[in-house]
């Protein structure tokens, strides 16, 4: 194969250095068609190169692009991907690990809009995993931000899976767009209310509420069968100490008045990209994580994106617009 002679290189180490390349990239190439090699895969991590859930994604988009995939083990520090025609159907993905089913369907969701019809996923690991966005996240918060872009897909969590064996279960159906629609979110309105879900898992005791000392919002503690094992201390955190971080972690993102938080800015990036029109969105600081989705999303699109400082008189930190010309791509399979 001369695949290397036509492929786009990526440098894996860059910037935040780590899976989101891989996601983003491999993403992209299935959409856009074009080969990839990715060198220095998480370079600078105390275990570099492919984890069990970062090689299960990348299967997962080369399955779904008919693609072929070289330098796929644990451990690969390279890779290569050279894309096909996206499928639809059902995908199955099992990182047989607590490896996060959040962070699957973000690599694999982008590619099954650009199909010829409605894909099914079963995506099995970790839904409640610590370094990925929760799947409570992804349905509350990602999923009907990113709506507006035109993405539809329905999530139902047949069972939740934990640190450390996992076992959890998403069935992800996702509907296919001809192209996406840009988005303006620079108006966040007002907020009235605020909700607060904490999940126990079987043997927990119900400390979160203390979180109501930093900030008033209503808490639903919601008891979950427990998880296949008992270790439930996470990294030796404590209830309330969890609860306490949520409620600070709230109150930072209200602060800056911008309409997405830390972890939905760069989770956004591709969809501004592919969109065909200008996206605008206001945020607070721009994360490390962002600026790395935007150099991944400008090598492998034609999308262009500037950042400026927006002058708030209701924030109390600088707020940021995030401007981007998508590069409109249009769905063949349509």
């Amino acid at each position: 194969m001369k695949m290397d002679s036509a492929a786009v290189e990526i440098d894996g180490s860059v910037m935040e250095g780590g899976g989101q390349i891989l996601r983003l990239s491999a993403a992209l190439s299935c959409i856009t068609g074009s080969a990839i090699k990715i060198t220095k895969i998480r370079a600078g991590r105390s275990t570099p190169g492919l984890r069990p859930q970062h090689l299960m994604g990348l299967q997962l988009v080369s399955d779904l692009c008919s693609g072929s995939l070289q330098g796929g083990t644990i451990g690969s520090t390279d890779i290569n991907l050279t894309p096909g025609k996206i499928q639809s159907g059902n995908h199955t993905a099992d990182t047989q690990t607590a490896g996060s089913v959040c962070l699957l369907l973000q690599v694999v969701l982008p590619c099954a809009l650009y199909a010829d019809a409605a894909s099914q996923l079963c995506l099995k690991g970790g839904t409640n995993a610590e370094m990925a966005p929760q799947i409570d996240y992804t349905v509350k918060v990602f999923k009907p931000i990113v709506e507006k872009f035109g993405v539809h897909f329905d999530c139902d969590i047949k069972m939740r899976g934990y640190y450390p064996k996992g076992g959890g279960e998403v069935m992800v159906t996702v509907n296919p767009v001809k192209e996406l629609q840009p988005v303006t979110l620079t108006e966040r309105g007002n907020i009235t209310k605020i909700h607060g879900r904490a999940f126990v898992a079987g043997v927990l005791p119900f400390k979160v509420k203390l979180a109501h000392r930093r900030v008033p919002f209503h808490i639903y503690s919601l008891l979950s069968p427990p998880p296949v094992t008992s270790n439930l201390s996470v990294s030796g955190v404590y209830a309330d100490k969890v609860g306490i971080e949520a409620a600070e972690m709230l109150l930072r993102n209200i602060r800056h008045n911008g309409c997405v938080d830390e972890f939905l800015q760069d989770q956004l990036i591709i969809f501004m990209a592919l969109a065909k029109g200008t996206s605008r969105i206001r945020t607070g600081a721009v994360t490390l994580h962002t600026q790395t989705a935007i150099h991944i999303a400008e090598q492998l699109t034609q999308a262009k994106f500037t950042i400026t400082k927006s002058e708030d008189e209701l924030s109390s930190n600088v707020t940021y617009i995030i401007e981007c010309q998508g590069s409109g791509v249009v769905n063949p399979n349509l």
